[in-house]
């Protein structure tokens, strides 16, 4: 099957590029002594999940169905956590998990007679500090609900758990940064941690980012465990998939109004819904920086300002041409939705034998039964 057979728009992940990001994941691995368990609100494709398993010692989710996912599909370590669960969560999930984790010390009295002697019990920390980019993802943001601050804490509820998880990064590529948030949290929490089994640090560590130190940051990180006795925990994600797949989209038309626009056939309020969420314009393989023709790259929904970008090229586009807009795998096939009923993307794995393997495609059928399933009589 070659790429020019495929009908637009669809997903390619690059299985080759998948590795590559894996190797590195390895090798902080070696050197820390740290576990990885894949975010599964980041990238949930378990297609995909064979390439991914001998590198990686399980899951985490934020929410039920994730669990089960996990469980079902990749195996090894399975940590469930919610912002909120309800009783009935609870008890789905708690045959499936290995570690559940509470995001506060309410939640934690009211269920964890359902855990104990099930699953290893654990409780997010909020430290006051992170590394985030925009407040929308900041875990320390102001009047934050994420989970159990400093001067909230009881000391005693270290007595009947045995882990803790912070998340306090989002696309961290600063390893000077993160060493300064470890040092933050050891110096606040350590006589807690010092009671514990092990210690979640959360995603949003970039450690696969091209020329980050990931031979520092093991060292930090197999220090701080040493220093504590407990086993550490990451949970990647975009580390993980970062640059592994595109989104390949065609030019169905273009128009003028000062500017050109290339209207492709997807929507970022669909497709890649960060972009938008976000307002981080998406990158094009194709475009050319010192190219004399501007586009603006529109979407072929009814929502005035949805496009993926701004970008030059060498020569003026045309209609049927693809593009590929790079790195849309991380918190975008998660979020896919049915706006404007547009067609799904289908999702593909380009394996490292250069074949070409097929992991969904979506019909007209998938789009009714998302809305409602019973006929109206």
């Amino acid at each position: 099957m070659q790429n020019s057979e495929l009908k637009t728009p669809y997903f390619m992940i690059d299985e080759s590029k998948l590795i590559h990001n894996l190797e590195i994941a390895k090798k902080l691995k070696e050197i820390s002594g740290v576990k990885l368990v894949l975010a599964l609100k980041c990238f949930s494709t378990w297609g995909v999940f064979d390439i991914i398993k001998p590198y990686l010692d399980g899951t985490t989710s934020s929410g039920p169905f994730e669990v089960q996912l996990g469980y079902e599909t990749f195996g090894g370590e399975t940590h469930a956590y919610s912002v909120g669960y309800s009783e009935d969560d609870v008890k789905a999930v708690v045959e499936q998990c290995d570690k559940m984790i509470f995001n506060s010390q309410n939640q934690l009295a009211a269920y964890r007679h359902l855990v104990e002697g099930k699953a290893s019990l654990g409780l997010r920390l909020n430290p006051g500090v992170s590394y985030a980019g925009q407040d929308l993802a900041n875990p320390a943001r102001k009047f934050s609900r994420l989970g159990v601050q400093a001067g909230h804490i009881d000391p005693a509820v270290f007595d009947t758990i045995e882990g803790v998880m912070f998340h306090m990064n989002c696309e961290n590529k600063d390893v000077d940064a993160f060493i300064g948030l470890l040092d933050d949290i050891s110096a606040n929490f350590g006589e807690y941690l010092d009671r514990l089994q092990w210690v979640s640090l959360g995603g949003g560590v970039f450690f696969t980012w091209p020329g980050y130190d990931v031979e520092k940051l093991g060292c930090a990180l197999k220090l701080f465990s040493e220093k504590h006795g407990v086993q550490l925990y990451l949970e990647p994600g975009e580390a993980i998939i970062t640059q592994t797949t595109d989104l390949v989209v065609t030019v169905v038309d273009i128009v003028e109004n000062e500017m050109k626009t290339a209207i492709v056939d997807s929507a970022t309020e669909a497709h890649r819904l960060d972009t938008l969420i976000y307002d981080e314009p998406a990158s094009i393989a194709e475009a050319d920086e010192q190219g004399r023709h501007e586009y603006v790259i529109g979407s072929c929904s009814c929502l005035a300002g949805d496009q993926f970008c701004v970008a030059r090229f060498e020569k003026p586009l045309q209609q049927g041409q693809r593009l590929h807009i790079m790195d849309s795998a991380g918190y975008t096939m998660v979020k896919l939705n049915w706006f404007n009923g547009l067609r799904m993307p289908s999702v593909y794995c380009r394996r490292s034998t250069g074949d070409i393997e097929l992991l969904n495609e979506f019909d007209y059928s998938d789009f009714k039964r998302s809305l409602s399933q019973w006929s109206v009589s």
